[in-house]
């Protein structure tokens, strides 16, 4: 056991200070099965940054992987953590050195769950001085996604009206600040301990377990929406489709409902893309699409990294702006990782669960 408390096995040589200390996912385990490893510090490659964790964070795609429902994750075992925010502490062959000791995020997919870790210096985005590493964290991959599902994907404008699901989540309180800022018109699903805070942010508030969503959105909407931002899945989907106005945008990103069934992890996403096509081909003045944070990485990585980079400095200004405010849930430390977690898939909290050295 760690010094700091049970929730995870310490594996390998003892920690010493400065030291490489990773959260590691060696199975289908519950969140008490994660492992504490220690090791040495790595190098940076060419081209690389190592970069010294300052904040991490549990989004929902560690609470798939840890029950290997993630659509594409590594094989068992492999450190998570989706995205971090740290200082350059050195740089690899043909990297500028000045970059030492510069704040900078960056979107990994697995890895973030570590004191220490080598980057590419192409992935990591500079985070603007007065940002703290912990609110810069809650806009790394949340951040990312809401701006490119709302401006790129729906291009929502002001005067429309859009709902979101999981308003009061990671993605969704960054999606409806956006949208406010935006000048649209929000209605947000939640559970009821969260409307009394999205009703100050000036969000028309659901329960999503009151039963009748649809006919309780079209009395806000009797026209329909103009965007509907969707993670639950398939079924929600078929919803909130019914629910656009002539000309209006279904995002899907996710199947949350699917995340503790039994079963192949690629069926829910394959028959939801299935839909998506589907409805696409029809003539109905509506559309639909399946989005993916990583979409176009592989074919046009350096478009990729550009469009990143400009997408998360439009969030930061939006920070700095005040238009939207970071949702920290909680903050613990990095050997608190199983309890993190825990608290992430409680669905009690409001924002954000930070990890930190």
């Amino acid at each position: 056991m760690t010094a700091e408390g049970p929730d995870a096995q310490a594996t390998g040589p003892a920690p010493h200070p400065g030291g490489l200390v990773e959260v590691v996912l060696p199975g289908k385990v519950e969140p008490e099965g994660l492992e504490i490893r220690y090791g040495a510090v790595p190098e940076p490659g060419p081209g690389q940054v190592l970069v010294r964790m300052e904040a991490t964070g549990v989004s929902f795609a560690e609470q798939q992987m840890r029950r290997g429902r993630y659509f594409d994750q590594p094989p068992f075992p492999f450190v998570p953590g989706y995205d971090l925010v740290g200082r350059v502490q050195s740089t690899g062959a043909g990297v500028d050195p000045a970059l030492t000791g510069t704040r900078v995020a960056a979107l990994v997919k697995t890895g973030g769950w570590a004191s220490h870790l080598p980057i590419d210096a192409a992935d990591v985005v500079a985070v603007p001085e007065g940002i703290g590493a912990p609110e810069a964290e809650t806009l790394v991959v949340n951040g990312i996604t809401a701006w490119q599902m709302l401006h790129r994907r729906a291009r929502v404008r002001a005067g429309g009206t859009v709902l979101v699901h999981g308003a009061n989540g990671g993605v969704g309180s960054v999606l409806v600040q956006l949208a406010l800022a935006a000048g649209a018109e929000v209605i947000g699903t939640a559970s009821a301990r969260h409307h009394e805070a999205l009703r100050a942010q000036g969000v028309a508030p659901l329960d999503y377990r009151a039963g009748d969503l649809a006919a309780r959105v079209r009395a806000l909407a009797p026209e329909g929406v103009d965007a509907v931002f969707d993670h639950l899945g398939e079924r929600s989907a078929v919803d909130s489709w019914g629910l656009l106005a002539p000309g209006g945008t279904l995002v899907c990103y996710g199947s949350a409902a699917t995340r503790d069934a039994e079963g192949s992890q690629q069926w829910p996403i394959l028959r939801l893309l299935g839909r998506v096509w589907l409805w696409n081909a029809l003539p109905n003045r509506r559309r639909a699409c399946f989005y993916n944070v990583w979409a176009g990485r592989a074919l046009a990585k350096s478009r990729f990294r550009a469009r990143l980079r400009a997408d998360l400095g439009q969030v930061f200004g939006a920070l700095q702006r005040g238009e939207i405010s970071p949702r920290i849930a909680a903050r613990l430390p990095l050997a608190r990782t199983a309890e993190a977690l825990r608290l992430a898939e409680s669905g009690t909290v409001a924002g954000k669960v930070v990890l930190v050295p």
